[in-house]
């Protein structure tokens, strides 16, 4: 990872820089809120580790709210000797990503540095398929397979899948579907949930033996392995 290390504390700085240097990351230094601003909206980095406070007129959160501003999204880890929840609250609200008070733990800020470039590529990297079990859809071609036989469906089937395999697990209520895959705000007294959910079943459940829909007594259905 390319990091930037904004710190005027010589001392936490080196610290740090030498423990992620050894990790085998890129490690820019800046010892001033001005240089640590300059740096963060002129270069690319795949995280920024932040001092709350800085010196020189530009503080953390400055440099924090000019960044977000300008659509740059880079994960920003804030570092402070601040712990007062409203201090927490305050740099997250301001757009960081998470709040680590010092002192810490190496090892902790290192995981916690990994877990936010993460979830950063996955957000950045759309999903294109939804898997459960042995069934798999494609958002992009419309495709459906399970155990690796496809499967052909209608849009509505379709929508109807998609909805409720992105709530795997979970009960789906007839209000949820109605909405979300019918557009419909209001209960049209009418069977065609019922219809489409068997007509699902027999295209993704009964060829295979093993259901995969499930009905939930008095609440909705459920997909799940």
């Amino acid at each position: 990872m390319r990091i930037l290390l904004v710190e005027d504390d010589q001392t936490v700085r080196s610290f740090i820089a030498k423990g992620l240097s050894e990790s085998g990351h890129l490690v820019e230094q800046a010892e001033s809120g001005r240089d640590g601003l300059s740096l963060a909206t002129s270069e690319n980095f795949d995280i920024i580790i932040l001092d709350r406070m800085l010196p020189g007129g530009v503080d953390g959160i400055h440099i924090l709210e000019t960044l977000r501003r300008q659509g740059n999204v880079t994960p920003v880890l804030l570092l402070s000797a601040l712990a007062e929840v409203d201090e927490k609250v305050a740099g997250l609200k301001a757009g960081g990503d998470d709040y680590v008070t010092k002192p810490f733990s190496f090892s902790e800020l290192q995981a916690r540095l990994e877990a936010l470039v993460r979830r950063n590529r996955n957000e950045a990297q759309p999903q294109t398929r939804l898997t459960v079990g042995d069934l798999e859809i494609d958002l992009l071609s419309r495709g459906v397979k399970r155990a690796g036989q496809k499967i052909d469906l209608q849009p509505r089937e379709f929508r109807l899948l998609e909805f409720l395999i992105r709530h795997a697990g979970q009960v789906v209520t007839r209000t949820m579907l109605l909405e979300g895959v019918w557009d419909y705000h209001f209960d049209p007294q009418t069977n065609v949930i019922d219809v489409h959910v068997s007509r699902l079943r027999q295209k993704i459940d009964k060829p295979f033996g093993r259901p995969l829909v499930h009905t939930i007594r008095n609440a909705g259905y459920m997909l799940q392995e």
